[in-house]
């Protein structure tokens, strides 16, 4: 029990509001559009009010994004491991609810990091003008961003580039910590769009994840510039492969090249990834769970983007558009970002070989229109 009072306090905040009713505490959303409002009854609530993780975090700091955010979000983050499950009553039904269908006996598969078992993955470059996969990835027995603090936020920084610096051959790279940036490298990461800044968004700044910025965040790429790890932004770190061309296969062969050997030499220094039985790799934002996998590409559909069911195809094909530059962007020259929509429930493998088959599909689909023919036989089902 020492430890845990102890805990309460490491955070840099007072939990003496938990001498008042959880009554009096419970969240007023006016116009609030997100799903810990769905889910969140006074009832759970109260159940929830006074459990503390080991590390001190409590539901309030779980659910803050929901409270002061009134956009459509899913307004939950977690601050630990533990948040998962000892918050498991407000957790379980937003994960349920954001992923689609995912139950307490559902339970996610296992890694599955294996680039020869996909099929077809090199892409017509016609149409397809790079790829890109990334996931996010914790490291074990710290706390998530939302509430960890300036010793541990160091710690996992340097873990992870202890990892990094014993990377070898086409993997081999260097860590540019933002602090230490010199002009030259800024700029020269700046124009490679390897730069991250001080996020802005919801997730990031209503859960007090930025503070202390930019102490021990930080961005590493090997030296063909392929493969890129940022250190300490949204989650401990993120970890991208990326390239020019349509070759899915080779972005997803460096990718899991790279994730396997950093685990390993992680391992080898008594240090692990944050992995669930259940919820697979775990993430400071419940919709990262699972993979955490985002396989995309940036293609070219002159003619499809302009046909009227062109949402509700992407849409049918379980996969997610975007501008070029991001969310919320718009496409430039008919150019779309196209990725899976879903993170959970299937393997890493599932998920790139589904986004290689929508993309083949999508690319099929913009030759009917250019040869002036119609599409209604390559819809997905429903559309």
């Amino acid at each position: 029990m020492a430890d845990k009072e102890f805990n309460k306090h490491r955070l840099g905040f007072s939990l003496n509001y938990m001498n008042r009713p959880a009554s009096e505490n419970y969240p007023i959303y006016t116009t609030h559009d997100n799903k810990v409002r769905k889910h969140l009854t006074q009832n759970i609530y109260e159940k929830l009010y006074k459990k503390i993780t080991s590390n001190g975090v409590t539901v309030d700091k779980c659910i803050q994004p929901s409270v002061d955010y009134t956009g459509k979000i899913v307004g939950l983050v977690a601050g630990d491991e533990e948040s998962y499950t000892t918050f498991a009553e407000i957790f379980d039904p937003v994960i349920d609810d954001h992923h689609l269908g995912f139950s307490k006996s559902d339970k996610h598969p296992a890694p599955e990091l294996d680039a020869d078992k996909l099929v077809g993955g090199k892409l017509d470059e016609k149409y397809v003008r790079s790829c890109r996969i990334r996931t996010g990835r914790s490291v074990r027995g710290l706390c998530l961003p939302p509430a960890i603090s300036r010793a541990e936020r160091r710690e996992v920084e340097r873990i992870l580039v202890d990892a990094l610096a014993g990377l070898k051959g086409a993997l081999a790279g260097k860590y540019y910590p933002l602090m230490k940036m010199t002009p030259k490298e800024e700029k020269q990461l700046i124009e490679d769009h390897f730069l991250f800044q001080k996020p802005t968004g919801h997730l990031m700044t209503n859960s007090n994840a930025v503070r202390d910025w930019p102490d021990a965040r930080g961005i590493w790429h090997n030296n063909e510039k392929s493969f890129l790890i940022w250190v300490n932004e949204e989650d401990h770190c993120r970890v991208i492969s990326m390239q020019q061309g349509g070759d899915m296969k080779a972005t997803f062969e460096r990718f899991s090249g790279g994730l396997k050997e950093i685990e390993k030499l992680m391992k080898a220094k008594n240090s692990e990834f944050m992995w669930s039985e259940r919820l697979g790799f775990l993430c400071t934002c419940p919709t990262n769970i699972g993979t955490g996998l985002r396989c995309s590409a940036h293609i070219q559909l002159k003619k499809l983007s302009k046909h009227p069911k062109f949402e509700a195809i992407v849409v049918g094909l379980k996969l997610q558009k975007r501008g070029t530059a991001g969310e919320h962007t718009a496409a430039v020259d008919d150019i779309y970002d196209i990725s899976n929509a879903a993170r959970l429930k299937s393997s890493e493998c599932q998920f790139v070989q589904l986004v290689i088959d929508g993309l083949k599909k999508l690319i099929e689909m913009e030759q009917r229109l250019e040869a002036g023919k119609k599409i209604d036989d390559l819809l997905p089902s429903g559309v």
